[in-house]
């Protein structure tokens, strides 16, 4: 139902009440009151006040409760209800002079039967330009100068994000691949080994019975060195100090060389004990050092299946972290965001416990998912800063009244209650200058807010921060 012209005027005494016209003189009143109209809506109607559409019209509530609402992807999410007489809505902006036609930014819904005061929007423009020229360039300045300010330092900070993961990527990706390629050069050096002891075997060089007794202990040994437990420091030490001591105990040169690789592979004393039983003393060291090649070789092979699993795992967090062969609207897990992030920033993990308290029975939850990832990385990585290197960063998820509950804590100085109010306002920081733009928190609440229909707050008191994010689990019908 679109309101249209009427005929019942609202007198200057009536105008005079409503708030924003209570300063008003009585020509300027009459003025009003002589092109606006009074107007009578049922519930359920819109009044043509419907977001996207042309901002043509200003309301003012006389009676009556309305909603506003949003859309959200093909959700529509109520932003504010009111049955406060003299809230008003519609073509608020329309005095600022923009080159495009401005639109609606939100539907206004009649909850119970209203009653508006109306104008035309071109009317309300001409009147706050005519009546209050200072604060006309005034509100221009600070509204347009704010959009372009933080058109400009959004797309700094989202570079400046997307550096830093950058960087912490490529130095995430530097190390498994280095590692990948020291693997290899000593691997050749083993293979190259190993041809030797071939050709040695070709030309009758090794003796028969040396090579009965590799072939029997070679894959209980290989067997071994797959399933070898992962020892500490200290039981490291004391099992390689064994093992030389072992070594020496046989009169086998070159002890240092042999012992971390047997240590490594999980060979024990008692498996060297029966390759000595049945190898003769003058090919005890062949037959150990046969065996070296063949476990270090698999050890290399080992290293370098983890290193290039690493390189796919980051990629693949890389993948999923940018959604990059996804829906920007779809039904997600969202610990999958919350770990890849987690990689993505593990660079700047060091010295820092993590923490993953994972409610693992969550419903899939309809999400803008590479846009959520964003409000993952600012929030995280603000923890990360607010614990200077050291701490315990808390990730959790469980269910809320049909919503999911996304809790990011830190072990931090934490927020003072006089600016906790703040926070998520543009441009207000608490970091040095050229530090923080103050715009990762205003962005990620507005994701969560204004994309997602959810809500986003703080918690603090020093050693206990907690940014807790609520995402709504149902999808509204489109309207």
């Amino acid at each position: 139902m679109t309101v249209v012209q009427g005929t019942q005027r609202l007198p200057i005494d009536e105008l005079r009440k409503l708030f924003l016209f209570e300063g008003l003189t009585d020509e300027q009143l009459t003025w009003l009151s002589e092109r606006g109209w009074v107007t009578d809506l049922p519930a359920g109607s819109t009044g043509g006040i419907v977001e996207g559409a042309p901002a043509e019209i200003f309301v003012v509530l006389l009676d009556g409760t309305i909603a506003l609402s949003r859309k959200v992807g093909q959700d529509e999410v109520e932003t504010v209800r009111t049955n406060q007489v003299g809230v008003y809505g519609g073509a608020m902006q329309v005095y600022i002079r923009e080159e495009t036609q401005q639109t609606y930014t939100a539907t206004m819904r009649v909850v119970t039967d209203a009653r508006l005061f109306v104008m035309r929007g071109e009317d309300f423009a001409e009147a706050v330009r005519t009546w209050f020229p200072m604060a006309m360039h005034l509100l221009e300045g600070l509204f347009l100068g704010m959009r372009n300010n933080q058109q400009v330092v959004g797309q700094r900070q989202q570079l400046l994000a997307l550096g830093a993961l950058t960087a912490g990527l490529t130095h995430e990706l530097n190390n498994p691949a280095a590692a990948a390629v020291r693997a290899t050069s000593a691997l050749r050096e083993r293979v190259g080994g190993t041809r030797h002891k071939l050709a040695m075997l070709a030309h009758g060089q090794i003796d028969k019975r040396l090579l009965s007794l590799l072939v029997d202990v070679q894959e209980e040994a290989v067997l071994g060195a797959q399933t070898a437990p992962k020892l500490t420091a200290l039981e490291e030490s004391e099992r390689e100090d064994e093992i030389t001591d072992w070594l020496e105990d046989h009169e086998v040169p070159r002890s240092w060389e042999l012992a971390p690789i047997f240590v490594q592979a999980g060979t024990t004393t008692e498996f060297l004990d029966k390759i000595c039983e049945g190898s003769p003393g003058d090919l005890l060291e062949s037959a150990l050092r046969w065996l070296a090649y063949t476990l270090e070789a698999e050890l290399l092979m080992a290293e370098i299946t983890d290193s290039v699993d690493r390189i796919s795992t980051l990629v693949a967090a890389a993948k999923q972290y940018s959604h990059m062969d996804r829906a920007p609207f779809e039904r997600a897990d969202i610990h999958l965001g919350l770990k890849s992030t987690l990689i993505m920033l593990g660079s700047k993990l060091d010295g820092i416990e993590v923490v993953k308290d994972f409610d693992r029975d969550l419903p899939p939850v309809p999400v803008y998912a590479a846009e959520l990832n964003q409000v993952w990385t600012n929030l995280i990585d603000n923890a990360i800063q607010a614990m200077d290197g050291e701490g315990t960063l808390t990730i959790r998820t469980s269910l809320e009244n049909e919503r999911v509950r996304v809790e990011i804590g830190d072990t931090g100085p934490g927020v003072a209650d006089a600016i906790k109010h703040r926070i998520f306002e543009p441009f207000f920081t608490t970091k040095p200058v050229g530090q923080g733009t103050g715009l990762g928190l205003d962005i990620s609440y507005r994701i969560v807010v204004g994309r997602h229909g959810g809500d986003l707050t703080v918690e603090s008191v020093p050693g206990d921060t907690r940014f807790i994010v609520r995402l709504p689990l149902t999808e509204r019908p489109s309207v």
